[in-house]
């Protein structure tokens, strides 16, 4: 009751500076001055180097993505292929047999997971799929596959170090992620103790700012825009179905990670099923086709002729998918979790490997197969995103598009208050000793930053704001910079605690309680 107060308090607060701007001309002009912005920042991530030295291969490749698989490929192989050799192992601790509740932390490795889950498993799978596959042809899947593979170990990497360099207060509060590693690890090397503080006011800066974006007015903007195409009458009604949905986002995000992780444990194992059963449902009805599927993903993935750009086209679109729908590599998911209850750093990367798989190579995968199943890859009606994974659904199922609506509304929800978790950690970083200081506790910054992030709902939900969005939703790009950056810096720490982890494990002296 008492969160439910709070919630409301914060809510009802922006209600006066929305009152009597229906017309939105405040938000229109905002969003008019963030384009020239949006267009010098897109210039930047998705420059194209190949054609920069003069050479034509019909794709354009964006500068971001190389980023990203090259992290990926470089961290697969200096770690020996730990997201193989390290998978049973991972399974394991998330089934709790290695780790115990009194273990210093604020939620188990499985609610972290379930946590970081909530932030990637989404419209990504839904929309993200659908474009890659309509773009870049049944090929695509195949290079999102490869993506997801090569995203776990930088997911190890990243996590392994935020669990590694978390701090933890008198209060038992855990704050870790990133912008922690990369001041305290760099801190600790020769020569790079400014670039690390650099880096890691970078990455704070951004990620508040992403936060407030991609991982909030998008998602709210999304959930709206499935509910008016279920319900056309209430197409009018954005304000209050924005300040409907902050209220029940408030009173989870103000009881803190302990209340994110309970209702993301319980939230994303139900939508992920749900999802997951509907797919299996058709990819059984359709069995007698898996073997013409799996070849034309195959050999779409290496066929000059498949799609515009041939071969080129299809990995850099099927790539670029698989990428930003894992997260792997922008160092997001590292702030959930270094608040796992463990002792080990390397046992919580073992755990978040686990994440690119089940979120790219298992549900982008099963998403994709559905699509090209049905055979609307081709997209003749020209559908958009998540209409043609609807459009695909609904072939089987007439029903699906509503059950769809409820997932991508589950999946928006789930997402927010992830990424409220994120964002007050970045917004920690930069404002928690003045908070400290000058008013003697974190919480007033944390009061703020949630007050500001409800009220970027209710902005989200009731206007359009494409460029303002589109600008938030590049600084989740641009965490990839300063985070593989640090990563690549800290690689032989990493794989030196790796190296020991494995001797101890094979050797019994970690030890094993289920």
């Amino acid at each position: 009751m008492k969160r439910l107060k709070l919630s409301l308090f914060f809510v009802f607060f922006a209600l006066p500076l929305f009152a009597g701007q229906q017309d939105l001309t405040l938000a229109d002009r905002i969003d008019k001055g963030f384009e020239p912005v949006v267009e010098q920042i897109e210039k930047i991530l998705f420059w194209d180097p190949i054609s920069a030295l003069g050479f034509n291969i019909d794709a354009h490749v964006p500068f971001v993505v190389m980023w990203l698989l090259f992290g990926g490929i470089f961290f697969t192989l200096r770690m020996k292929f730990v997201n193989i050799r390290g998978f049973r192992h991972a399974v394991s601790f998330v089934r709790g047999k290695y780790s115990k509740s009194d273990d210093k932390g604020e939620v188990s490795s499985f609610q972290a997971l379930a946590t970081a889950l909530s932030a990637t498993v989404g419209l990504g799978n839904i929309a993200g799929v659908a474009i890659a596959v309509s773009i870049g042809g049944p090929g695509a899947t195949f290079w999102m596959i490869i993506a997801g593979f090569f995203g776990m170990t930088l997911k190890f990497a990243e996590c392994t170090l935020g669990m590694k360099y978390r701090k933890i207060d008198e209060n038992g509060v855990v704050y870790g992620g990133p912008m922690y590693y990369l001041r305290d690890a760099l801190g600790k090397k020769k020569g790079f103790r400014r670039l690390g503080k650099i880096l890691a006011l970078f990455f704070s800066v951004m990620i508040v700012m992403a936060s407030l974006g991609g991982g909030n007015m998008f998602q709210a903007n999304q959930a709206f825009s499935q509910v008016v195409f279920m319900f056309p009458a209430l197409e009018p009604y954005g304000f209050p179905f924005g300040v409907l949905l902050a209220i029940l986002v408030g009173v989870v995000i103000i009881g803190g990670i302990r209340s994110i992780a309970r209702v993301t444990s319980r939230v994303v194992p139900f939508m992920g099923i749900l999802y997951v059963i509907t797919c299996l449902i058709i990819i059984i009805i359709n069995i007698a086709d898996i073997g013409v599927v799996i070849r034309m993903i195959v050999s779409g993935a290496f066929s000059p002729d498949s799609v515009a750009g041939g071969v080129i086209g299809a990995i850099i679109v099927g790539i670029q998918r698989g990428t930003f729908s894992s997260e792997a590599g922008v160092g997001s998911a590292a702030i959930a979790h270094s608040a796992a209850r463990v002792k080990e750093p390397v046992s919580e990367g073992m755990v978040a490997l686990l994440e690119p798989f089940i979120d790219t190579v298992v549900i982008c995968t099963m998403t994709s197969m559905v699509i090209i199943f049905t055979g609307l890859y081709h997209n003749p009606g020209g559908l958009e995103g998540t209409q043609l994974t609807s459009a695909a659904f609904a072939t089987v199922f007439p029903w699906y598009p509503y059950l769809l609506g409820v997932a991508i509304l589950l999946f928006a929800f789930s997402t927010m208050i992830s990424w409220s978790y994120y964002g007050l950690k970045g917004f920690d970083f930069i404002t928690g000793k003045f908070s400290e200081t000058f008013f003697g506790s974190r919480r007033v910054s944390a009061i703020f930053y949630q007050m500001v992030f409800l009220i970027f709902i209710v902005i989200g939900s009731s206007s359009g704001m494409g460029s303002v969005i589109d600008f938030s939703d590049m600084m989740l790009l641009t965490l990839a910079f300063p985070n593989i950056a640090g990563l690549l810096i800290l690689a032989p720490e990493i794989r030196k605690d790796l190296s020991s982890y494995m001797k101890r494990l094979k050797a019994g002296e970690i030890k094993r309680y289920r």
